[in-house]
Parts: C-alpha cells; structure tokens; sequence
C-alpha cells in the first residue's frame, strides 16, 4: 500500500497544538506516527509522513498537512490525534476509548476505521466506533480517502494507563493492513563449551536486525528490541 501518515496539530508548546491533560497530544501523537511509519515501511509499505511542525495557527497547520498529503498517490490518509473531554483524572476503572472519523458511510476509509478501532479495543479500549464529518478539513480536503483515528483520551486516567505507544501503533497498522511486525525470537541458549568467557578471545558475531536510511526508524527498532529484552545499539554505517 501507499499511505500518508500524519500526527495531526502543531507540536506541543507551538500555537495551534493539541489536547493537553495526564498526557500531552502533540507529543503522543508524533510518537505514535513515528512508529506507524516505521512499522508500516517494516512490513514493506510505501508511506510519506506529511506531518507539520511550523504552522502559523490552526488553518494553516491544516492546510500545509493536506498540500503535503495531496502531493502523493496513495491508497489512504490517516491522521493520528489523541481526544479530551472524558474529565477523568482519578480514575474508575473505565476506559473512554478510541474512535475514529471518515467523511461519509461510503467513504473507502470506513472499513479501515471500523478495523483500527477494533484493534484499539482488543489492547482493551472501550470501542467508541467510526463517526462521520463532512466538516473535519482533512477528511473534507484530501484526495485519497482518509481516517482520523482518536487514539485515546489525554485526560482520562484509565486510558492513559492503559495506552502503550507501540502497541496502539500496532493496533493501527494492523487495523490498516491486517499485518503485524514479528518480534524477534528469544536468542536459543548456547550449546555446552560456546559460551564466551570474560576476557576470551574467541570471536563474538553480532546478529543485525535491519538497516533504516531514517535514523527515527533505527531508534524505534532499538526501543522495540529493549522491551523484548535484547541489548540493542544504534550503529551509524
């Protein structure tokens, strides 16, 4: 597939940027994208980050995003925000949830939308489901069909402590794709006499899990890496 992916706002601290609350929006949603594209590219995907970061105010961080969106052919748009309202600081063991928006009922980004929220709920999100907006300005103004995915809500506690950027990251590309990146395999242990002692000279091989021209990518590889347990380190080639 050819996606567009953006984090929708300005960044955190800039005019025009989004919900603030137990987290911050501008901040999750970029980490969010980040590993979205890097996933996706993983899986082999073409995808363009159409993010902007320099706006002037709200409508022209609208329309710079779309420019860039409407600048690619792709199969879909999706635009990654995070939602506010649920007025939940302290808790009550209920989650407000994801939801996500397409222009019309006919629009080719609902079967997308219906598949990303359901991903979101099985990571146990309550499933607000796909509501429609021929007003949103991305919705309305980009050529390809697109989705705004509202991953959770920043001022609800029980879902900022259930949310994981990587697996709501996760939960959108398999939702889009209906693919998951493989974890690495835990490591077999050695055979008696192979392992290493200190201070041996014996020849050690590294293992190499990629090669990424966009150094984001590298870093994402590496965090994934980490929590599945691995040493990992970013090599400059």
């Amino acid at each position: 597939m050819r996606i567009n992916v953006h984090a929708g706002h300005n960044p955190a601290g800039k005019v025009a940027c989004g919900a603030v609350g137990l987290i911050n929006e501008s901040t999750e949603n970029r980490r969010v994208k980040e590993e979205v594209i890097s996933q996706l590219r993983e899986l082999g995907h073409t995808v363009y980050d159409c993010t902007c970061d320099n706006g002037t105010g709200q409508t022209d961080v609208l329309q710079k995003i779309v420019a860039k969106c409407n600048a690619h052919e792709v199969d879909l748009d999706v635009s990654i925000h995070f939602n506010s309202g649920a007025g939940d600081p302290s808790g009550n063991d209920r989650t407000t949830g994801v939801e996500a928006y397409v222009y019309s009922a006919s629009s080719a980004a609902k079967s997308y939308a219906e598949k990303i929220c359901q991903a979101a709920a099985d990571l146990g999100f309550r499933n607000r489901g796909v509501e429609y907006s021929a007003t949103l300005y991305v919705l309305k103004h980009t050529k390809a069909p697109a989705v705004l995915v509202e991953c959770c809500f920043v001022d609800d506690k029980d879902d900022v402590e259930l949310y994981d950027c990587q697996k709501m990251a996760a939960a959108i590309v398999y939702g889009i794709t209906g693919q998951r990146v493989q974890e690495p395999e835990e490591t077999s242990p050695a055979d008696p006499g192979e392992e290493t002692p200190v201070g041996s000279s014996k020849e050690l091989y590294r293992v190499q899990v990629g090669a990424y021209g966009v150094k984001g990518n590298a870093d994402a590889m590496k965090e994934r890496l980490r929590a599945a347990g691995f040493d990992a380190i970013v090599v400059k080639a």
